[in-house]
């Protein structure tokens, strides 16, 4: 997101263009990300057995 938007909109004032800006960049990505979302594939459930992943080795 452009920070001279944020900064515009904080001072701003009286003048409420600079933050309905905000609110529409605001919303573009949020469609942006919303798409990006829907473009991923789902992952299928593991297929690994149950006992697997279930504890971790460490050795310092």
């Amino acid at each position: 997101m452009d920070t001279s938007v944020v900064s515009a909109a904080s001072n701003a004032g009286n003048n409420p263009v600079p933050l309905l800006m905000l609110r529409k960049s605001l919303d573009m990505q949020a469609a942006g990300v919303a798409a990006l979302l829907q473009g991923m594939p789902q992952v299928p459930p593991s297929s690994n057995p149950p006992h697997l992943g279930q504890n971790i080795d460490i050795k310092v």
